[in-house]
């Protein structure tokens, strides 16, 4: 599998997470930045997942049908995209919220270069997106990002 280099101009890998992100500073989406996808790609998949929320693995964000020659999200994620659904019931981006007094997240941020069009629907989970990429995926890229409160 390829790597994709993943990275945000709002923190470095391994780095707090700017408190403007998370979901009681802002919410605001995190810029993203990640190499071009390699020949073959019919799909982006953008997740973002919480390994250390109590109860399990907590998503943040996923985003699905992201045309193969976009390499960036800004404040919204590109046109064609496709939002799906967080583990708060939201639609979209939903920012760190770890209970308070918890050592320091991690927020798992994942691009993956897919071979197919995963035909997920507005709403889609993380679950449905590992379910559909499964064997898919050309590339890959992790950017991880803490927070605390």
């Amino acid at each position: 599998m390829v790597e994709l280099e993943l990275s945000s101009p709002a923190f470095d890998d391994g780095a707090p997470i700017p408190a403007h992100h998370a979901r009681q500073g802002g919410n605001e989406v995190p810029p993203l930045r990640w190499s071009p996808a390699p020949e073959g790609t019919e799909e982006l998949v953008l997740l973002c997942e919480d390994p250390d929320a109590p109860g399990g693995t907590f998503t943040h964000w996923v985003v699905t049908s992201i045309p193969p020659e976009v390499t960036r999200v800004d404040d919204a994620v590109p046109s064609g995209a496709v939002l799906g659904r967080n583990s708060f019931g939201d639609l979209g981006w939903g920012g760190p919220h770890p209970p308070v007094g918890d050592e320091a997240h991690r927020y798992v941020f994942r691009v993956s270069a897919v071979d197919r069009p995963l035909g997920l629907g507005e709403g889609a989970t993380a679950e449905d997106v590992h379910a559909a990429a499964d064997g898919h995926v050309l590339a890959e890229g992790t950017l991880v990002g803490s927070f605390a409160r």
